[in-house]
């Protein structure tokens, strides 16, 4: 078997992998010969061509088209031709639109039969497209005697459009929407999620059923793992090395020992190895229980009795996700390397670096949790109520008003069947703004909460909206999966996840817009952040309800972020080429068997390790840095807000995401306009550098680093021998704020330890005062730091 580079990757479970990679004729010619010669590729229009007049045809068509082979299982399996109608002859034959994409396929003879080889190969071809996420509607114009190719291309979302003579062939133009699509393959979760629980109900065994032994200890274990790593790291527990790389770990009581082997890197990071951890009790082995650590070390957690058990809960259920997560048939890492952003963002396994008790999702049942965490990949539709404008305060920039946004997001059939819901109540849509909400809000709390506003029609739910949408990783960020350049939808959800209640703030949303609108003048013109690639996603709308009832609880109160929605540039509207997207948190990603989706990143690159994390600093690290010395601005930079756009595996550009509640002015000299003046902060002198220090070394590039140590044997000194060369260049390059570099000193011996883990178990419902930032913040020591021995000297 042949050695290949793929190009984008697809893993269905029971059948395998099928992977894209383009046409070498030179090398394909022979194969494609044989099967455009065959029986049943007597529509192809090639039979009867010799070798040399097959190599010749290809030679003409990929001029004109990008030709790629696909293999199952390594094996070759079929050829897919790409083309733009415009540039096609069948442009001339109906109105081609910007975002029409046409395709031609063949697959090769079965040389036995495999169940659903067919569709398996469709449906993989059709998510490969639609990878481009600029492409809404995919054509097919077979011969109209070819009935085998129109029974598949049903089967994936095609719906047949006219009959056209072209020169070679009567043929049968069908097109297939990405929402057609999306609909065929996953009818049962779109009905899931549409309150159709019959199916659990009658089987309530099915919400257990990655609830097993194995998984279970697998679970455990990870998560033992991460406390070990994460409290040490923030000498919440002391762990004694005993020999090399050996550590053993006492409970409170002195009844319970664990020992394990791990590395120490930079920043007191325990490189924990996983299958190395053993526990003993009385001097007998047992099995690893992540809640009995937490119990085990409760006194040296300094948790509140009163606090204790909501913690345990959210333990718990972040045990109960990672055994959904290691159980569900995601991609390998090598497979997500070349997969597209969506597929990528519900494979992600971890969540948040740092927290222990991350993906607690507390409130969720068994069944939303299937229909709505990130993990689940479920698509499912957001539901809109029309709140009377006395009660409802829209927000957008100036090129935004209320009625464009909305004939944006809805269009102009489905504002009609709202506003007929609404008249038919007796009211004048005129009174009303649309406001998007969660389903899982409106059934949980809207819908019962809200019974007088709705009571007195201040509140009307006019049903759910045609596009479809996935959960990101932030959980309340909604991805538009029918119209991807159409804005994130972000909404108020009343679960408890990690530190907050995800409700969205009134006070924060009605200033957001204007907030986008400052930041973009005051970044969207500077050469340097062009240089670099560094773009934001602006949050350019919002709309919120007050409820006359809670309006007094303060703003503050989970109560009074019950019913906002924000809505969020996508950044598919802003792509250049063929550039992929994913998350920076996908750089942290291990799949079920441990393997490093960012290794294989930089495998599939072709760069090395030294040369792409280059590139990768210059891309995220240097704007951070700008930012901040030249407009005294700081961001929350950590995985999740981060959009990376790859070209051949290689960071080229990032977007800035989730900016309304947490950027920050450091300098109360800076001119702000008043209505967003909140966006000052006074922060201590000796506590501004750790928007670096922590949120970005700390916070992503320790987890970074020792990833690659692990799966690479790659240099840890290397790694942060490369930061401090990506620091130095940018000052070179910035003569003009030496004064502060020198002020605020990247190179510095050692910072302050700002920990994650502290703030969670002090109030695990209220970490962070958006008020002031710092107050709640927990300060436990100082960090030797990494790039201190690379500070260049100058004479």
């Amino acid at each position: 078997m042949s050695t290949y580079k793929p190009i984008y990757s697809t893993t269905i479970p029971d059948f395998g992998v099928i992977d894209f990679r383009p046409l070498e004729l030179e090398n394909d010619a022979v194969i494609i010969h044989d099967w455009v010669n065959r029986d049943y590729a007597q529509y192809w229009g090639m039979q009867g061509k010799n070798l040399e007049e097959v190599r010749l045809e290809y030679e003409k068509i990929t001029k004109d088209s990008d030709v790629f082979i696909g293999l199952v299982n390594g094996e070759v399996s079929f050829l897919l031709e790409r083309y733009n109608p415009k540039q096609d002859i069948i442009g001339s034959y109906y109105k081609v639109q910007d975002y029409d994409c046409g395709i031609h396929i063949i697959v090769a003879p079965p040389a036995k039969p495999v169940h659903q080889f067919t569709w398996h190969i469709f449906s993989s071809i059709m998510k490969f497209i639609f990878r481009d996420l600029t492409i809404e509607r995919i054509l097919v114009e077979p011969d109209i005697r070819n009935k085998k190719m129109f029974d598949i291309c049903h089967r994936v979302g095609f719906e047949d459009g006219d009959v056209v003579n072209l020169p070679h062939k009567t043929a049968l133009l069908a097109f297939c929407t990405r929402e057609q699509f999306i609909k065929k393959i996953d009818p049962f979760n779109l009905n899931y999620t549409e309150m159709n629980t019959e199916n659990q109900i009658e089987f309530p065994e099915k919400a257990i059923t990655h609830i097993q032994p194995e998984v279970w200890e697998k679970a455990n274990r990870l998560l033992v793992k991460k406390a070990i790593c994460e409290f040490s790291h923030e000498l919440l527990i002391k762990p004694i090395l005993e020999s090399d790389n050996k550590y053993s770990l006492i409970s409170d009581d002195n009844l319970v020992k664990y020992t394990f082997e791990a590395e120490l890197l930079e920043m007191n990071h325990l490189n924990v190895e996983l299958n190395s951890i053993l526990k003993y009790k009385n001097e007998k082995l047992i099995s690893l229980d992540a809640v009995d650590f937490i119990q085990e070390f409760k006194t040296s957690l300094g948790i509140s009795e009163q606090l204790f058990p909501s913690y345990i809960e959210e333990i718990i259920s972040t045990l109960y996700g990672s055994c959904y997560k290691l159980l569900k048939e995601n991609s390998t890492s090598k497979s997500l390397a070349n997969s597209d952003f969506q597929t990528i963002e519900q494979a992600m396994m971890e969540g948040h670096p740092g927290f222990v008790a991350n993906n607690g999702r507390i409130g969720y049942n068994s069944m939303d949790y299937k229909a709505y965490a990130p993990e689940a990949g479920n698509p499912f539709r957001i539901l809109w109520l029309a709140g009377h404008r006395d009660r409802t305060v829209y927000a957008g920039t100036q090129k935004l008003d209320y009625d464009t946004l909305i004939q944006q997001e809805l269009g102009t059939e489905t504002i009609a069947k709202f506003n007929s819901v609404i008249s038919e109540k007796g009211q004048n849509p005129n009174d009303y703004f649309f406001i998007p909400v969660h389903p899982w809000q409106w059934f949980n709390k809207l819908a019962n909460l809200f019974s007088p506003e709705i009571a007195k029609q201040k509140l009307i739910c006019v049903g759910y909206s045609p596009d479809l949408y996935q959960a990101q990783q932030s959980i309340r960020t909604l991805f538009n999966l029918s119209n991807p350049k159409k804005l994130y939808t972000k909404t108020s959800l009343s679960i408890l996840n990690m530190g907050f209640m995800r409700g969205l703030p009134v006070y924060y949303l009605g200033t957001a817009p204007e907030m986008a609108e400052w930041l973009d003048q005051l970044l969207s013109g500077d050469k340097y952040l062009q240089k670099v690639g560094f773009g934001m996603l602006g949050e350019v709308a919002s709309v919120s309800y007050i409820n006359p009832y809670f309006e007094s609880f303060g703003k503050h109160n989970p109560y009074n972020k019950m019913i906002a929605s924000l809505w969020r540039e996508s950044p598919v509207a802003k792509l250049k080429n063929d550039e992929q997207l994913m998350t920076m948190a996908a750089f942290l990603h291990l799949d079920k068997d441990g393997n490093s989706l960012l290794s294989e990143i930089i495998k599939a690159s072709s760069l090395s390790i030294d040369n792409w994390l280059a590139e990768y600093f210059k891309v995220y690290l240097s704007p951070l840095l700008h930012c901040f010395y030249q407009y005294d601005l700081v961001f929350m930079p950590h995985g999740e807000n981060l959009i990376l756009g790859l070209e051949n595996h290689v960071p080229v550009r990032s977007f800035l995401k989730d900016i309304t509640e947490e950027a920050v002015i450091l300098n109360p000299d800076v001119e702000i306009p008043k209505n967003i003046d909140r966006i000052y902060a006074e922060v201590p002198e000796d506590v501004k550098l750790l928007s670096i220090f922590i949120d970005v070394f700390d916070g992503f590039f320790r987890f970074m680093s020792a990833i690659l140590v692990s799966s690479d044997g790659y240099s840890e000194n290397r790694f942060w021998e490369l930061v401090a060369e990506c620091i130095s260049d940018y000052q070179e390059q910035n003569p003009h704020l030496e004064a502060k570099f020198e002020k605020y000193d990247l190179f510095a011996n050692e910072f302050q330890l700002s920990c994650l883990n502290r703030l969670q178990l002090n109030n695990n419902k209220t970490m962070i005062d958006l008020d002031d930032p710092v107050a709640l913040l927990q300060f436990r020591g100082k960090l030797q730091n990494p790039i201190a021995p690379y500070k260049k000297v100058t004479a």
